[in-house]
């Protein structure tokens, strides 16, 4: 008995252990969790559970409260897959044959969307800008005088560089227009502060493993209820049929019509609850912000130029830095050397540019930031 004890001790150290991330993910997600986030992951699920279920309708609750203070106006649909099955849901959902989308494009990912649009055979203009470069306002109106657009999409917070878009001032003249406006706010939602009534945002997608600090495996999509309803019969694929999933999770309590990624929900529903114990979005945020300005302040200050510029709209989620003009620079040596200090950046993704990105998002405070500095500042002098 004592020997079969001590084994199971030894296993409960051993995965406790194993628990503790060996480093931080400076990423824009999948990032690092909290240890809870994590822990809550050891139990299994049963799909047809109705205690199971109900976190489910819990989770699609705080999700619409998060995002607007007129909750009744909107519903959220959870779908399986990492974002981009999300975006591509509601592009394969939500416009009809004979619709056409305004994609406007000024990064990797909403370049992903102009491909999901050509794939799906929907008809697409795409309002293509350098990835520095924030959309022109006045170029928007001038293509939106094509009355036989019917949806506009744009993103949010694109980590290609870390710019934020104006949505709030494109979503103005979208529904002047009266079009349909979908917002790819994976990368914000949960981390910058917003009321998708008062940008009149039709669909916003966003996922479990970003701002609100889940694990990947499910994307999101809070949508107005009147839309979810006018897509009925649109879907161009059975398993991304958004209404389906809308109406199965609606008329049967929380219930996904295929298998759902069960230890992720419960993960996200702790991380959920770790977002409100925080102070909300807007305490997020200030810490999310309070990262960022640190890091940049101290990369500039150890001879790192950033690739945004003082007048483009820096997140506070991502920062991207060119390299240093020196011939024997290497990022693969910056990148092993830090991960042996305990820290993960990203390559850069900027087009004919030789840039890196530092994420600020996750299990990251000011501490971290420090360490990170400390690190780069000991690699450069080496």
């Amino acid at each position: 008995m004592n020997a079969k004890i001590e084994l199971e001790n030894e296993i409960s150290n051993q995965m406790n252990n194993e628990l503790e991330n060996k480093y931080l993910l400076l990423t824009p997600g999948p990032l690092s969790t909290s240890t809870t986030v994590r822990r809550v992951m050891q139990r299994d699920w049963c799909t047809w559970d109705k205690e199971y279920n109900a976190l489910v309708q819990d989770i699609r609750s705080r999700l619409v409260a998060m995002a607007t203070a007129q909750p009744e106006q909107y519903s959220a649909v959870l779908m399986q897959g990492s974002g981009s099955f999300s975006v591509e849901s509601v592009l394969g959902s939500a416009i009809p044959q004979d619709g056409k989308i305004l994609i406007i494009n000024n990064g990797a990912y909403g370049a992903r969307m102009v491909q999901m649009a050509h794939c799906l055979n929907i008809a697409v203009v795409e309002l293509r800008y350098p990835e520095m470069q924030i959309p022109q306002l006045a170029d928007i109106e001038k293509v939106l005088e094509d009355e036989s657009i019917s949806h506009v999409s744009c993103v949010h917070c694109e980590t290609t560089t870390g710019l934020l878009n104006p949505i709030q001032e494109i979503g103005r003249i979208v529904k002047a227009k009266n079009k349909v406006w979908i917002v790819d706010a994976m990368s914000s939602f949960g981390g910058v502060p917003m009321d998708i009534a008062e940008l009149e945002i039709d669909f916003l997608i966003s996922s479990a493993n970003k701002c609100i600090q889940g694990v990947p495996g499910f994307g999101f999509i809070l949508a107005k209820r009147e839309q979810l309803q006018a897509c009925k019969g649109l879907a161009r694929s059975v398993s991304l049929d958004l209404y389906d999933q809308w109406n199965t999770m609606e008329q049967q309590d929380g219930k996904w019509r295929f298998t759902s990624p069960t230890h992720v929900v419960r993960a996200f529903y702790q991380a959920l609850l770790e977002l409100e114990q925080e102070g909300g979005v807007t305490a997020r945020y200030q810490r999310y912000l309070n990262n960022q300005q640190r890091l940049a302040a101290g990369m500039q200050a150890l001879g790192f130029e950033m690739v945004l510029d003082q007048n483009t709209p820096q997140s506070p989620i991502i920062t991207t830095f060119l390299y240093p003009n020196e011939t024997d620079f290497s990022f693969q040596a910056l990148y092993e050397n830090l991960k042996k200090a305990g820290f993960v950046i990203y390559p850069g993704k900027v087009t004919d540019l030789n840039c890196f990105r530092i994420g600020n998002i996750g299990e990251v405070y000011l501490d971290d930031i420090e360490r990170l500095l400390t690190a780069i500042e000991q690699y450069r002098q080496a």
